[in-house]
């Protein structure tokens, strides 16, 4: 059961990140604007990557604890 959600959350991850991470949306930080003097492009799609990042190791690391529970 526990694989299967796993699964399920992982698949939409996947999906989310591509979504996030696709022109449409990537398009909306393409502005001049800076971000403690960096620009804000590159400084949003490090931070979606470094999200996405953790989040799927938050996911991988909560599994792994829900199977040494069992």
């Amino acid at each position: 059961m526990a694989d299967s959600l796993t699964t399920q959350r992982l698949v939409a991850l996947f999906f989310c990140g591509w979504l996030v991470l696709n022109f449409p949306l990537l398009g909306l930080w393409d502005v001049d604007a800076s971000v403690f003097g960096l620009p804000l492009f590159p400084t949003a799609l490090m931070a979606l990557w470094t999200l996405l990042i953790v989040a799927l190791a938050w996911l991988m690391e909560r599994h792994i604890s829900l199977d040494q529970e069992d």
